[in-house]
């Protein structure tokens, strides 16, 4: 390629010098304009390599991880780069074996050219078809966060401007125990991110960048609503999330590997919201099973201790569920501070009777927790086991009518920013 261009320069050069005006054309500034142009020509054809070679000898030297990018890209009229099938592996440090971690077919690091017309010059990320795997006993959250730190000055130095917008396009997260029999891997797919103001660039709000992300599980939906403040010294954030309709035989390799039964029929719901601020934080947890069946005519082939095990299993969660709706429900307070958590269990046995005798729980959000609901966290009145089985939820329904008015405030302070 090289030889390419500088045939087509000497070209170039040959015709101007051909003819009698030449010598009045080739001034300085020809010569300054065509000098830039062969800098420009060089360093489109060097860098790429340059960059190739030192990203993948800091990938080569993660503690505890093994990297490779196959290719890196230059988009030097957009200001970006695209990094072509990269992949980062947990290595054993025993045996030297390479478990699978995280690997992408593109990553396209670029300048944000809309924030350029509120005065910051940013850059944004954009992962295209990501795939994140948690092997049991591999590559434990705890151990990713702790050892990734030179991955992410690989990225920084490869982008060097503060990221203000990320974006995960396809991506899949699973969780792998290969240990079980069956093998478990539990995975979300057709993942989708959008995160924007990351650096805030339009601060107008106390949480002012947006998550947003959606996702595919097993033949339910995921999704993900976060407003933070990226650059808070602790965590400050207001987060709603809802799995819907997730079919529970699709789990039964779990279910086998873990707990000895599998499901016949029934879905699964999961709805939180949690906001924090101060390194305070409160919330809560809803799981919602419905039409749920263990044992069916599929476990005839089952032995007996197999059989009596679901049986068992089945009658407990026929017990525990409301006949009318056919649902097995209980909602988990959640709050603390960072330092000193408290699950609220004696509440969650409580509400799973509520909700099989008395009240069946919604399964939807609450909306009652918003980032204000924080500081207004108080000591829950004690009551007596059978009235808080029995005891109305006046509270609870204004609680929940006061957050829907917060998240309908928000959503028109969103719209009035989007029209501006």
């Amino acid at each position: 390629m090289i030889y390419f261009y500088f045939r087509f320069l000497k070209i170039l050069l040959n015709s101007f010098m051909s003819t009698r005006r030449s010598k009045k054309l080739f001034s300085r500034t020809w010569i300054i304009i065509l000098s830039i142009l062969v800098v420009l020509i060089i360093i489109r054809l060097i860098l790429p390599g340059v960059l190739l070679h030192y990203a993948n000898k800091s990938l080569a030297g993660l503690q505890g991880y093994y990297g490779h990018i196959d290719d890196i890209d230059l988009s030097i009229y957009r200001g970006a780069y695209q990094v072509d099938n990269i992949y980062i592996n947990k290595v054993d440090s025993t045996t030297g074996d390479q478990t699978p971690f995280i690997k992408t077919d593109k990553i396209d690091l670029s300048v944000e050219w809309s924030a350029l017309f509120d005065g910051r010059v940013v850059g944004e990320l954009i992962f295209i078809n990501p795939v994140l795997i948690f092997t049991k006993d591999k590559a434990d959250p705890e151990d990713v966060q702790k050892d990734t730190t030179n991955f992410k000055k690989v990225l920084k130095d490869l982008m060097p401007l503060k990221i203000n917008r990320f974006e995960i396009r396809n991506g899949q997260i699973h969780y792998k125990d290969e240990s079980t029999k069956p093998v478990v891997d539990l995975m979300i797919d057709r993942f989708n991110v959008i995160a924007t103001n990351l650096s805030s660039v339009k601060d107008t709000a106390l949480l002012p960048a947006k998550i947003d992300a959606a996702g595919h599980v097993y033949k339910g939906s995921l999704v993900v609503n976060v407003r933070l403040d990226p650059l808070a010294d602790d965590p400050t954030f207001d987060l709603n999330a809802e799995i819907k309709n997730t079919s529970l035989p699709e789990f039964n390799n779990f279910f086998k590997a873990y707990g000895n039964i599998d499901v016949n029929q029934g879905t699964f719901g999961l709805y939180t919201e949690i906001a924090a601020k101060d390194r305070k934080f409160t919330g809560y947890v809803k799981p919602v099973i419905k039409n749920l069946d263990i044992l069916g005519p599929e476990d005839k082939e089952d032995n007996f201790f197999r059989k009596a095990w679901e049986g068992v299993a089945g009658a407990v969660g026929e017990v525990l569920e409301n006949q009318k709706k056919d649902q097995v429900a209980t909602k988990i307070p959640i709050e603390g501070s960072f330092d000193e958590t408290t699950v609220g269990v004696w509440y969650a046995v409580t509400t799973v009777l509520r909700n099989a005798f008395i009240q069946a729980l919604y399964p939807s959000l609450d909306y009652q927790i918003s980032i204000g609901s924080v500081e207004a966290t108080k000591p829950e009145e004690k009551k007596g086991f059978l009235e808080k089985i029995f005891g109305g939820d006046k509270d609870k329904s204004d609680k929940k009518e006061e957050g829907e008015k917060e998240k309908e405030a928000d959503n028109k302070e969103d719209k009035k920013e989007e029209n501006k």
